[in-house]
This record gives structure tokens, C-alpha cells and sequence, in this order.
């Protein structure tokens, strides 16, 4: 079996995509789509045996991948990664910003060096990755940035210090859209809900539990999957979406719309995209069951 992409076969033959935070999670989903629909995928992340084992499964099923150990905030070590791939493949077509990370604490405890951290993590690394990709091959050559936030409108309680980098993520994002405009760079940006994936086994036993309260609380009552972002992912890299630039796609089933004005109905109506063949739930969901 392999992906059950939406999009054709051969869709991104030739192209080159980097794909930080490509060990696992929806970077490992997204990257295992890309690469089925023709691409060669640059898997960026810090952990080399994540990277080799979403490397090794990627070439069982006939893909093109090589893999790059690098901290999105280290900006020389980017640098001479984006400079490595682009002497291994001649081209950089696409940048999927997925790289990142957080923990759940209340605003008052969150130190200044950890906001600091958590900033550089989710926004900083970004944009130092969007700058080298741009200036050492797009600015010249076009291509499509894509930046992963979050759900973070109406503010986000708990995780604050990741809300405010996403936040700023996302109108680097829109600026980048304008003044990069004039090279054929198009950016955007795709913001994930509640998504089951590995990063729900990685919180502590307080927010996973909060994790367990939140179908209840989205129109569409279920968590979303990881190929349901990778697809948005995918459509925003690809040709049909040539004339969007700036713009971010919610994939969250309508959380943000939700009002204490309006009880949410339970239902089992919304059923999951499931293409990713290789996916598994997060074991939150899974243990005692």
C-alpha cells in the first residue's frame, strides 16, 4: 500500500522540499506525500535515527529522500544545510517550516529564558530557514514557502509563549508574501487544531488530560489527522495555488467558530481523511482501549 494522495501522480516530479521537523509527526506525514507524488524530500531535524527511520520508510516505498541533522536556530548550521542540498540536488523548490515545539505552563511561571527558548523554537528558527532558502536560491529562482502555526486565534491559554511566536509567524508570513512577491515566492501558512499525532504522547500528564477534553469542544467533534494538514500543506506547494500568497488555511473543524452562545451538538458525522498508510495514533489514544 502506499499513500492515497488526492493530489496526481508526479505532481512535484523534479522538485526538490525541505521539510524540517521531518522525524516525525505531520512533518514525517507530509514528507512521506510529497515524496510519493515525485518529489526528492530534504528531511531536516535534530535527531538523526527519527530522520533515518522516516528516511528508510519513505525509500521502501519508492521515494526520493536524504536527510540533514541541523537546529532550526542555529543560523550558520542552516545555512550550510540549505547550501548541502542545494550541491546535492541543484534546486530548492519548496520549504515546509514545520520544526517546533512548546510546553503547557501558566504565563506567570514562564521564565525569560524560556519564553526566549520557546520563541526562537517556533519563530526565529523560521525565519532564519525562510531567509537562507530565500536569499541563497529563491530570491533567484521562485518557489513556495510554507509556514506551520497553530490555533491560536482568541489568544492561547497555557501555552503563551508559543501563541505569541506563532502569532508572529504568521504576519512574518503575510510580510514575507509582499516584499517577496517580485521573485515568484509565494508564503503562506497553515494552522493545525487539535491533531492527533505523535506530539500528544510528548506533554505532561496535566495537559494531556486537557488534550482528552478537546473533541467535545469543535464543530466537527473529532481531532483532525495528519494528513489532513499535509494535504493544505501540499496545496499550498502546489500549481493550483499560484495565485495565494499571504493567506494561512485553518485545519482545526471549526474550533475557533465555537461560542458560548451556541451548544455544540454531539455527533460522529465528520469522518477523518486517512491517506497517510503508515499513520498511527498517538498512544494517548490508544492505551486502555
Amino acid at each position: 500500500m502506499s499513500y492515497q494522495s488526492v493530489f496526481r501522480p508526479g505532481l512535484f516530479a523534479g522538485q526538490t522540499i525541505i521539510v524540517t521537523g521531518g522525524g516525525s509527526g505531520i512533518g514525517r506525514c507530509t514528507a512521506h506525500e510529497l515524496a510519493s507524488l515525485g518529489a526528492h524530500v530534504a528531511l531536516i531535524g535534530r535527531t538523526v535515527e527519527k530522520l533515518e527511520a522516516v528516511k528508510a520508510e519513505i525509500i521502501k516505498d519508492g521515494g526520493s529522500v536524504s536527510t540533514y541533522v541541523c537546529d532550526i536556530r542555529d543560523e550558520v548550521a542552516v545555512g550550510q544545510t540549505i547550501d548541502a542540498v542545494l550541491q546535492a540536488r541543484g534546486r530548492l523548490d519548496g520549504l515546509v517550516n514545520n520544526a517546533g515545539g512548546q510546553y503547557r505552563t501558566a504565563l506567570k511561571t514562564i521564565s525569560t529564558k524560556g519564553f526566549e527558548a520557546v520563541v526562537r523554537n517556533n519563530l526565529t528558527g523560521g525565519f532564519i530557514f525562510m531567509r537562507e532558502a530565500y536569499t541563497r536560491w529563491m530570491e533567484h529562482n521562485g518557489g513556495a514557502i510554507v509556514n506551520i502555526i497553530a490555533d491560536i486565534w482568541n489568544g492561547w491559554p497555557d501555552i503563551a509563549h508559543s501563541g505569541a511566536a506563532r502569532a508572529g509567524m504568521l504576519n512574518l508570513t503575510e510580510s514575507a508574501a509582499c516584499e517577496w512577491a517580485v521573485s515568484n515566492v509565494r508564503v503562506n501558512t497553515v494552522a493545525p487544531g487539535g491533531i492527533a499525532s505523535s506530539g500528544f504522547d510528548t506533554y505532561s500528564p496535566e495537559a494531556k488530560a486537557k488534550i482528552l477534553e478537546y473533541p467535545p469542544t469543535v464543530p466537527l467533534q473529532r481531532y483532525g489527522s495528519e494528513s489532513e494538514v499535509s494535504a493544505a500543506i501540499v496545496y499550498l506547494l502546489s500549481p493550483a495555488a499560484a495565485y495565494i500568497t499571504g493567506s494561512c488555511i485553518r485545519v482545526d473543524g471549526g474550533t475557533p467558530n465555537a461560542r458560548n452562545t451556541w451548544k455544540l451538538e454531539h455527533h460522529t458525522r465528520s469522518k477523518p481523511f486517512t491517506g497517510f498508510h503508515r499513520a498511527t495514533l498517538p498512544k494517548l489514544l490508544t492505551e486502555g482501549k
